[in-house]
């Protein structure tokens, strides 16, 4: 987000944006609630925004693809193919945004974005559900969360923000592993289930190896109610 995008969601001035980012003033408390909000993070977390290590936080990571996209882009103009994509992925985005998560990029059909702040896991496992109920796609999602690293890479040029980190690997392991063995397309790690209570049905659990990795990935295949 650029100060002036920040400014005109809170309705301040720009100016009052740039002495927040220096440090030279701070938010009304009045608008904390909004500018977390709009930051996809807690208050808390904005209090305490002096502390070291700032950029690395808590998440739950969301990933995902639609199954048969490739051989659709092979069938396609690429013109054409972008106007399917962007179709579905509006869908997708506006289910992400309806829980308050953060979108990141577009990988063609593959998308990725994270939730982060209070009940991180039950907003990343409800738009789940509200994107599988939106898309006529077969809509593939993997859910995990842990610590997560946010910020631009790149050439400073072209650089965009982004997310790294383990948690980032295992969502992109389980999404992958989703794509064949699931039947509702929504699979997630014990850190994620264990925050979901009891409404959410667990289909069948299964322990993976992932390559890589040293210890196995309990994965949860969920249905998710709407």
């Amino acid at each position: 987000l650029k100060q002036l995008d920040i400014a005109n969601a809170l309705q301040v001035s720009p100016q009052a944006v740039s002495k927040w980012e220096r440090g030279e003033n701070s938010p009304d408390i009045a608008i904390l609630g909004a500018l977390s909000k709009l930051l996809g993070v807690s208050t808390d977390w904005l209090l305490d925004t002096y502390r070291d290590g700032l950029d690395e936080f808590d998440a739950t990571v969301f990933a995902s693809t639609v199954l048969g996209a490739y051989a659709k882009s092979l069938r396609m103009k690429a013109g054409e193919f972008a106007v399917w994509a962007n179709g579905f992925l509006f869908q997708l985005t506006e289910a992400v945004l309806r829980y308050d998560g953060i979108p990141i990029k577009y990988m063609g059909d593959a998308f990725l974005c994270f939730f982060s702040g209070i009940d991180h896991q039950q907003r990343a496992a409800k738009a789940a559900g509200l994107a599988k109920q939106l898309m006529a796609e077969e809509l593939v999602i993997g859910l995990h969360c842990g610590e997560i690293y946010l910020g631009t890479m790149g050439h400073p040029d072209y650089a965009h923000r982004d997310i790294t980190g383990e948690a980032v690997n295992i969502a992109f392991l389980i999404r992958n592993w989703a794509e064949s063995h699931t039947q509702g397309g929504i699979a997630a790690t014990t850190p994620v289930v264990e925050h979901l209570g009891d409404r959410y049905d667990i289909v069948h659990t299964t322990s993976v190896n992932f390559k890589g990795l040293d210890d196995p990935v309990d994965i949860h295949e969920l249905y998710l109610p709407s």
